[in-house]
């Protein structure tokens, strides 16, 4: 992941993810994209069709990368009764480019989640270990080499 560029890249990905939260799964695709930037292990970006109903729910607030633009974010639900409310929820836990930067088209209606906050994260089966940090949403598997920013002491990297 050094040599993962820098602004980032946006990539297809043909992998099998799958997302977890309150007992059940939430989220099921293999038209993932991949957002690869140096020092980060990768960010998935879900398309929208791919979560359960009730899954996301818009919640108040944005932030601004200074690559893809202005991020509007959600609250993730899960649990039994997911789509009529869930028992289950994960504030601010995901978020999208709904209007995202000059290339960063491919993102509008992706959204990506911090798989810290969901119980399980899965790329082609492997268990997702989270970016450290509690900032940061990238997803570490056996593919990818840190050291990761996020870790104590690489926050000015």
């Amino acid at each position: 992941m050094w040599d993962y560029p820098r602004p980032p890249r946006v990539e297809a990905s043909a992998e099998h993810v799958q997302v977890w939260f309150g007992g059940v799964l939430i989220a099921d695709t293999t038209t993932s994209l991949r957002v690869l930037e140096t020092s980060h292990p990768p960010t998935y970006y879900l398309p929208e069709g791919a979560f359960v109903a009730g899954a996301l729910r818009h919640t108040a607030g944005s932030t601004w990368c200074e690559f893809k633009g202005v991020a509007s974010y959600f609250d993730v639900v899960g649990g039994d009764a997911a789509g009529a409310g869930g028992d289950a929820v994960a504030p601010r836990a995901a978020w999208a480019y709904p209007h995202p930067s000059p290339g960063f088209a491919a993102l509008v209606g992706h959204v990506a989640l911090m798989p810290g906050a969901m119980d399980r994260c899965l790329v082609d089966g492997e268990v997702v270990k989270p970016q450290a940090g509690g900032f940061y949403g990238g997803w570490i598997t056996s593919r990818v080499v840190g050291p990761f920013k996020g870790e104590p002491g690489t926050r000015g990297w």
